[in-house]
């Protein structure tokens, strides 16, 4: 086969129906341009754990089947991961990845060796996508067979060795680490197949590796893509074994309320944190988990879990069962060697027994519980963060700030600030004047701005150590909070948003989409004239030896029919009104135009000239003809190209229900940060608003707030109901709708200076003027209009909307 082209288009459409997060999309594109040469190269990919890596695995079988790719083998560590990625890809399941383009055979060791499937293995129409774990593909010994490489009778050669001889395999290595050239068995395994491209996704690439793309820990936690890491401690400095196990099972259970009450004010169905013990071996576990049973603890029936590097995958399932809302399990005991395929949403408190917090604070163990309950972060810290019970005293952790910040950060720094991190002290006096005082210290770590999609986003929080007393107090917060919606103000409006959304509709046909060329190649089929023969039966008498008399039927010579003629000049009338009646167009000039063309053009294939007007056709011929004719009309009508239109729906906001009222709020004069909530504010439609960059977004609603030009301003998220759909099928989420004194409503933008003049960001500019143009000549739904503002605009502005107007010049 020709190899595939790189094909930037068709990444950016996949990305768009799959609905991927940036860092999955870009990932995607690396591949599919390292890859383009075909020369077999292998590729790595380094994602952490929790961004979606199954995302990237949807979006690369869609990009290679679009580009002639019929055959891509997906290679898995285990059987858990294998079946799991099985479950993505067979639709009606619930793991099933929606949005894909392509519906890819799913072929396993379970079904090749059946008949349909050793027929699709030979067809260059069907997308065959092969999930093998690597125990299955490795070369057989004397002690063992593999039933991959043994003959097929469908096949007509072994599996291994079909996928030797096809000459467009792709191998696709998830958790590529496994593979290394360490593991000579299973690193063969693969190399021998001898594929086009060898692309390995992975969170921890092996020693020497160099991934083609990489997206650290901490831009996971950053871009709000997996949870936030706390590190708890006691203010007392007790940290022995039955201490750390009792408020990590306290703590589970506040976080087990503020889950619940989260999920029931959403509607949604409760997720249940669990509790992950990390012991040095397996006698270890076993005792622990056995003292996790006590009834102070967690005595119900099966509500304590061990899991060890030596448990079946049959283990291995039910851990993946414990996030499914029926499951019993509160507390999962395992040791320090982790297997692959561990990763569930539902992990709320880890604890290291025995180590310190920068031991427990690794990928392996951490990622365990990095993935969000809801698949996105909610704006409730007990449901955002993971605790990570460590009872170090405050002074041990801030003197390993540095190794606590290191284990989130990429090596060097990367894109994150190491200097910018800072202690916060705060003080809380006891009950009574007897009590000593207690300072509760909090440390933060927080990454530099960095560019998220294409905004420049303030720095977000990495890591967060904090006491036990102010996490179990936030908590608190949490549970009360969820129960509090956060609904507009009583006297701000309802605003009516007309969301312009597309629809992919059939053109509106005309027969001028029929050529000249294909009308007389429909014709000439009847350039001769068609015969109407009389059969003609002879009865022939013999007889026979015997005497007697039989009959005989025989075929006598045929003759022609007499049959009615049409002339030509009724034989046009006739054609042309059989397909101006088909109802396939509107009545006007110039389709009756293009009708007569059709019907000459045909004629013309027939033979027909201008001196042939007077002559006619057998009515044999001249209905064929105008029954192929009408079929010719009706292919090129069921033909017709697809274009986009849009049509408005009307959007009141904010939305029903409303989200929860977040429990981290601050007044608006406080200092930025990004995680944080604002309230105070006195035109905002909704009570507290929260932001991602400080010169731009938080600086403009202090402006809208402060100024008497503006009636209402409502802050807009993504995801959310508020969008702007663009030619390309992407949603784009404007900052801000505002509502002037003048009864204008504006949809505005802030934007980073290094960031206004990128394409992405006048394609969205161009994608909201386009909008707002359509909506004011609409004429339904008032004036709409749309401003962007650089934070050069906004800052020159010095909170002035009429200055801010003058300087950004809307259209």
């Amino acid at each position: 086969m020709t190899w595939i082209t790189y094909d930037a288009e068709l990444v950016e459409d996949i990305a768009a129906k799959l609905d991927l997060r940036t860092p999955n999309s870009a990932a995607i594109r690396a591949v599919a341009e390292a890859i383009a040469d075909g020369d077999g190269r292998e590729v790595v990919c380094s994602l952490a754990t929790g961004v979606g890596k199954t995302y990237i695995l949807a979006g690369l079988v869609d990009y290679l089947a679009a580009q002639g790719v019929r055959n891509i083998l997906v290679v898995t560590p285990g059987t858990t991961i294998q079946e799991k990625t099985v479950f993505n890809f067979t639709p009606g399941h619930p793991k099933y990845v929606t949005g894909s383009e392509v519906e890819p055979l799913v072929i396993t060791s379970e079904n090749f060796s059946r008949g349909q499937v050793g027929d699709a293995l030979h067809d260059n129409t069907v997308t065959k996508l092969f999930v093998f774990n690597v125990q299955q593909l490795i070369r057989p010994t004397d002690k063992t067979s593999r039933k991959v490489r043994a003959q097929d009778e469908f096949i007509g050669t072994g599996l291994y060795q079909h996928l030797q001889q096809v000459d467009d395999l792709v191998v696709i290595a998830d958790e590529h680490h496994v593979y290394n050239t360490k593991a000579k068995a299973f690193n063969n395994a693969i190399t021998d197949l001898g594929a086009r491209a060898l692309v390995g996704l992975t969170a921890t690439p092996a020693p020497g590796v160099e991934p083609i793309f990489q997206y650290s820990l901490a831009e996971a936690i950053a871009d709000g893509f997996v949870k936030i890491p706390v590190i708890v401690y006691r203010p007392d400095g007790r940290r022995d074994e039955e201490t750390v196990l009792a408020d990590a099972c306290h703590l589970l259970r506040i976080k087990d309320a503020a889950w619940t009450a989260w999920a029931e004010t959403q509607g949604k169905a409760p997720v249940h944190p669990v509790l992950f013990v990390v012991c040095k071996d397996i006698s270890d576990a076993d005792r622990v988990a056995n003292r996790l049973t006590a009834e102070d603890m967690f005595p119900e029936e099966g509500a304590v879990l061990t899991i060890t590097s030596q448990s079946s995958d049959v283990a291995l399932r039910a851990l993946s069962e414990v996030e499914e809302p029926d499951s019993p399990v509160r507390v999962v005991v395992s040791v320090n060697k982790l297997k692959e395929g561990w990763d569930v949403k539902n992990i709320g408190v880890i604890v290291g027994l025995r180590a310190l917090a920068s031991e427990t604070l690794t990928e392996q163990v951490l990622g365990r519980g990095l993935r969000l309950p809801y698949g996105k972060r909610v704006g409730t810290p007990m449901v955002d963060q993971v605790d990570l019970v460590a009872h170090e005293s405050y002074r041990q952790l801030l003197a390993n700030k540095d190794v606590l910040y290191k284990r989130v950060a990429p090596a060097g720094g990367g894109d994150f600030d190491e200097n910018r991190p800072s202690p916060a002290t705060t003080s809380a006096a006891a009950g009574s004047e007897a009590t000593q005082q207690h300072h509760q210290e909090t440390l933060t770590l927080t990454s530099k701005p960095r560019v998220l999609g294409d905004d420049l986003a303030d720095g977000g929080m990495l890591l967060h150590v904090e006491s036990m007393d102010d996490t179990i107090a936030q908590g608190e917060r949490d549970k009360k909070a969820v129960t509090k919606f956060r609904a507009k103000r009583p006297d701000a409006p309802t605003i009516r948003f007309p969301r312009r959304e597309q629809e992919v509709l059939p053109v509106r046909f005309s027969f001028s989409y029929i050529t000249d060329a294909s009308a007389r190649a429909e014709g000439a089929a009847y350039s001769h004239e068609f015969k109407v023969e009389l059969a003609r039966k002879a009865m022939e008498y013999q007889r026979g030896v015997d005497g007697e008399v039989s009959g005989l039927i025989t075929t006598a010579e045929s003759v022609d029919a007499t049959q009615k003629h049409v002339k030509i000049e009724d034989l046009r009338e006739d054609l042309l009104s059989r397909i101006w009646n088909s109802g396939y167009v509107e009545e006007t000039l110039p389709e009756s135009r293009a009708a007569e063309r059709v019907v000459n053009e045909f004629l013309v294939g027939a033979g027909v000239t201008a001196k042939d007007e007077e002559h006619e056709w057998g009515e044999l011929r001249a209905t064929q003809a105008a029954t192929a004719l009408g079929k010719l009309v009706k292919a090129a009508y069921d033909n017709r190209k697809l274009q986009p239109q849009y049509a408005f729906r009307v959007v009141n906001i904010p939305t029903v229900p409303p989200p929860v009222m977040p429990s981290n709020v601050v007044d608006k004069w406080q200092d930025f940060r990004k995680d944080l909530w604002y309230d105070g504010w006195e035109h905002s439609v909704e009570p507290v608003a929260s932001f991602d960059a400080k010169s731009t977004e938080f600086r403009l609603a202090h402006l809208f707030d402060s100024s008497s030009s503006v009636q209402w301003w409502l802050r807009n998220y993504e995801p959310g109901e508020v969008w702007i759909e663009r030619d390309n099928g992407r949603k784009y989420y404007p900052d801000f709708i505002v509502l002037d004194a003048e009864g204008t409503h504006w949809l505005i933008e802030g934007k980073s200076n290094d960031r206004a003049n990128d394409p992405e960001v006048q394609d969205k500019k161009k994608a909201a003027e386009d909008w707002a143009r359509f909506v004011r000549d609409h004429g339904e739904f008032g004036s709409w209009r749309y401003l962007f503002a650089t934070e050069s605009i906004i800052k020159n502005a010095q909170g002035s909307w009429e200055s801010l107007l003058a300087l950004a010049k809307p259209e």
